[in-house]
């Protein structure tokens, strides 16, 4: 009772000593002493990097603002001996060629329908990009189904000689025909044959007969098809009885009248958005003028062929990767065939190829486009390496994802459009972008089979002799690295902010 009550009346007489402040550990003086200071070799480290920052940013900094020249209209304006000190960046050399760096070659009454179409691609764009919006299926659906048929009519320009009815009737004929042709060839070629001459000749002769028989069966179809084109408004005659006719077939293979009726909305709905772009860009009438691609340049020729090619990559590598695991041996093989062939040539053979081979090749009187061909080469190459990118997230997937969708009761389909491949496609996000950026910069190779895009463009403006200085090849690759790296730099952070998002899970 004594010790407790002598514990208690303790009162301390002299004051606690002073003990040093913490470490400071947050902010600039926090960064320098816990990140860049905190032992001899981040020290070494630190110095090292900041010399290198000093010869490096110091020098671009001068060059490209301090001593640069900003006003002027042609060369005399970025000569030393004008100026009166050294001359960095010559900027008016930009703003003379921007627009040849943005649109190329193209007609300049005409490239109002360059602008729209950026417009239209960022007006749809950004709200995929933004989590939080809603109706991602519908902007889906309007940048990757309709934009690129509203772009190609924007830039190239023409208009509609028929529609879905004029366009099969044209492909199944077509297709008929040449049974018909290659039958007849076949008999023709066999008659002066003794052995195998009477069977090749039976061969050709049913091949006629199937032809025919085919023809036959198409004819509603091609009778149909003249009585609209002889008609006064043949594209609108046309696009309507497309309209009936996939509506139609979209709401009996839906269920009818039992649950089909919603099918049937959105079909009509879609054929209206149709006919009012029709109706708006005059595609009855031949649409707007005609701008070859052989005129297109620039920024213009380097986002479609990147654009292009990263967005039809995807389900082209998707489909490989599928394939390249597929059980059936044909499907296989045929994937990996097509996978190491296009992973063992360069971009410029097949560029090359695509361009000057591609077209001997092909039937006679069969044209298609320069551009068209380039963007098909970029399409396959890409997806090949896309391939093995997507390969690698469908193996990281456990078989047992697989097996407990099985037991569910879901099909292949089901299991892999709604369980592995999404998995699969979130572990592989910084190899698909990684292929995105890379593309991105390959398409400026397209200036070998005469395709100017904002590289080849700015290479070509160093050819005017109005703008000829010592500093005017470093002005302009300067300004095209930086647009490079804008959009490269973009990617790059919004797939670090998508696999930010997508992993939520595995975030401590």
């Amino acid at each position: 009772m004594t010790d407790i009550t002598a514990s208690t009346a303790f009162v301390r007489q002299e004051l606690v000593p002073e003990r040093p402040a913490p470490v400071k550990t947050t902010g600039f003086i926090g960064l320098l002493r816990t990140r860049l200071f905190n032992s001899p070799t981040n020290i070494l480290l630190t110095i090292i990097g900041a010399l290198l920052l000093w010869l490096i940013v110091v020098p671009a900094l001068r060059f490209l603002l301090f001593d640069a020249v900003w006003t002027g209209t042609d060369r005399n304006a970025c000569l030393a001996e004008n100026v009166g000190h050294p001359v960095g960046a010559c900027w008016p050399f930009v703003q003379a060629k921007f627009s040849q760096f943005i649109y190329g070659f193209y007609p300049e009454p005409e490239r109002w329908r360059v602008n729209v179409t950026f417009l239209l691609a960022a007006l749809l764009l950004l709200p995929l990009l933004i989590p939080r919006l809603p109706a991602k299926g519908l902007n889906a659906g309007l940048f990757f189904i309709a934009f690129p048929i509203v772009a190609f009519f924007l830039l190239h320009g023409g208009g509609l000689a028929g529609f879905g009815v004029s366009w099969t009737a044209a492909l199944l004929s077509g297709f008929a025909d040449s049974m018909i042709d290659a039958g007849r060839a076949l008999s023709n070629a066999s008659q002066g044959t003794a052995i195998v001459g009477p069977p090749l000749v039976l061969l050709g002769k049913f091949v006629v007969l199937l032809g025919s028989a085919v023809s036959l069966l198409i004819w509603p179809v091609t009778w149909l098809r003249d009585q609209i084109h002889a008609s006064d408004q043949p594209v609108w005659i046309d696009f309507a009885s497309t309209a009936v006719i996939v509506s139609a077939l979209l709401f009996i293979l839906n269920g009818g009248a039992r649950s089909g009726w919603r099918t049937l909305v959105v079909s009509l709905a879609t054929f209206a958005g149709m006919g009012l772009v029709i109706a708006v860009m005059h595609l009855d009438r031949g649409g707007l003028p005609i701008v070859d691609t052989r005129l297109w340049g620039g920024l213009l020729v380097t986002l479609v062929l990147s654009v292009t090619g990263i967005v039809a990559s995807m389900p082209v590598g998707i489909a490989l990767a599928l394939g390249r695991r597929s059980t059936i041996p044909l499907i296989r093989i045929f994937s990996i065939a097509f996978i190491e062939f296009w992973r063992g040539v360069p971009l410029i053979t097949v560029l090359f190829f695509a361009t000057y081979m591609l077209p001997l090749f092909v039937p006679t009187g069969f044209t298609v486009d320069g551009l068209v061909r380039a963007l098909i080469g970029i399409a396959l190459f890409a997806g090949a390496y896309q391939a093995e990118v997507i390969r690698g997230g469908l193996q990281a997937i456990p078989r047992g994802q697989s097996e407990a969708a099985s037991a569910l009761g879901l099909s292949w389909w089901k299991t892999t459009a709604l369980i592995v491949m999404p998995q699969a496609l979130r572990h592989v996000i910084p190899g698909l972008v990684n292929s995105f950026i890379a593309l991105f910069k390959d398409t400026s190779l397209v200036l070998i089979v005469a395709l100017f895009d904002l590289l080849g463009q700015l290479r070509a403006s160093f050819s005017d002799p109005v703008w000829a200085t010592p500093t005017t090849l470093f002005t302009g690759f300067a300004f095209t690295g930086m647009i490079y790296f804008v959009f490269c730099f973009g990617m790059s952070r919004y797939s670090l902010f998508v696999e930010h998002r997508l992993n939520a899970h595995r975030r401590s």
